[in-house]
């Protein structure tokens, strides 16, 4: 069920009508995988900005410039990014390279300072990725159990790349949002609200500048008395931030991210020289 996985992963929880509306929206949006920071007008490009004189905002020459700067940030996090439909570790990487869904629908906290643990897509906070990649992993066959629903885990990996001082300011925001955000909050979904019941530190790799991870336990929004757990884990080299995060299709606990994993997508990173 490679490429599957993201369409009918926990964290998508909503009431049928809305999955509905999530996945059509997704399918619209057409996105072929990696996704370029930025705004975009209807069509997905962005607009023209001009001056109050009516005169371009910025010259031909600097749009070439930024533009090939962002393609080049691109090219260096696809390289190191994991292979779509191969394998990392042990484990399957979907073909699919979308954004997952809590990103393309712009899930959102209640408290702006809870928003680093929900996202990190530009938007979340003031530093704006000016490249990002998406993998998903599974970790496990997804499989219906006895009972018609479904098991499994998964992993979505995420790389991005920030301008100057950049990814340090988003780590300092999501440390901030873990410490602050202990006790809980709700994130505000497309027709649905999932309400976060705890945030809590576990360990985090030995590996990059600085790496933080944590135990999110969520509410499920058609059930509040089922609690799912899910695992972030976050590391920072330089101007890239590599991002985890781990569901699971049932209420045990899944663990936390697996050390082979993180250790696999760094070593991939670092024999790349992205963070160079």
């Amino acid at each position: 069920m490679a490429g599957t996985a993201a369409a009918v992963r926990r964290r998508a929880g909503l009431p049928a009508a809305a999955l509905v509306l999530a996945l059509t929206v997704a399918a619209c949006g057409g996105g072929g995988g990696s996704r370029e920071a930025g705004g975009t007008g209807p069509s997905g490009g962005a607009g023209p900005s001009s001056s109050p004189e009516g005169q371009p905002a910025s010259s031909e020459g600097e749009k070439a410039g930024g533009s090939a700067a962002r393609e080049a940030a691109l090219g260096r996090l696809e390289a190191a990014a994991f292979e779509a439909g191969g394998t990392a570790a042990s484990y399957l990487v979907s073909p699919v390279t979308d954004e997952p869904l809590w990103d393309l629908m712009e899930y959102r906290a209640d408290r702006a300072e809870c928003q680093p643990l929900v996202s990190l897509a530009a938007g979340a906070v003031d530093d704006d990725p000016a490249a990002e990649v998406h993998r998903e992993v599974e970790l496990d066959d997804f499989d219906e159990d006895p009972m018609g629903g479904l098991t499994g885990r998964g992993v979505a990996v995420q790389l991005r790349s920030y301008g100057p001082g950049g990814a340090a300011r988003v780590f300092s925001a999501l440390r901030k949002a873990g410490s602050e955000c202990d006790g809980g909050f709700t994130e505000e979904r497309v027709l649905a609200e999932a309400v976060y019941r705890s945030v809590e530190p576990v360990g985090a790799p030995e590996v990059g500048d600085e790496a933080v991870a944590y135990r999110l336990r969520i509410e499920d929004v058609k059930d509040g008395e089922l609690v799912l757990t899910e695992y972030l884990t976050v590391v920072r080299s330089g101007s890239t931030t590599l991002s985890f995060r781990l569901e699971a299709l049932s209420p045990d606990d899944p663990g936390p991210v697996p050390d082979d994993l993180v250790r696999a997508q760094w070593e991939a990173f670092e024999k790349s020289g992205a963070g160079a």
